[in-house]
């Protein structure tokens, strides 16, 4: 299944390639057919972008636009993560700047996302950038692993 970035353009399978060892930084439990994984997000309203210098992956974002009774529309990042050797070299912020901007562009009234309790570098890092706790985040594990 060919992937998309947010223009609809094809997503060339050497970005995905070159993607998967800083994804798997942040999700290391993501399944071996990571490119299978991916189209199925993507197939869902998810969106990869990258950020790179020449042929390198710096980071990248997953995300997607959800409407709901809460909020209204929102930009939800499903991951954001920076290769470890790239932080803390404003690679985090232009991605958050970026995705900030897509937010915009597409009416949303939130941009938000989840961190787990135990990444205080990444909280950190999203205070400084303006975002607050708003909620407790809930979850039932229906599948063990």
């Amino acid at each position: 299944m060919p992937l998309t970035d947010d223009s609809g353009a094809l997503i060339a399978p050497e970005w995905l390639i070159a993607a998967e060892p800083v994804h798997r930084q942040l999700r290391p439990s993501l399944p071996a057919d990571y490119a299978g994984r991916i189209a199925a997000v993507c197939t869902a309203g998810g969106r990869l972008v990258v950020a790179t210098d020449g042929e390198r992956v710096l980071g990248l974002a997953l995300w997607r636009v959800i409407e709901n009774t809460y909020e209204g529309r929102r930009l939800y990042v499903d991951d954001l993560v920076t290769s470890a050797a790239d932080r803390s070299q404003g690679v985090g912020r232009a991605l958050l700047a970026w995705l900030t901007e897509q937010a915009n562009a597409q009416g949303c009234d939130v941009l938000a996302l989840d961190s787990g309790v135990q990444r205080a570098g990444a909280h950190r890092f999203y205070f400084r950038e303006g975002m607050s706790i708003a909620s407790y985040s809930f979850k039932k594990n229906l599948r063990m692993a």
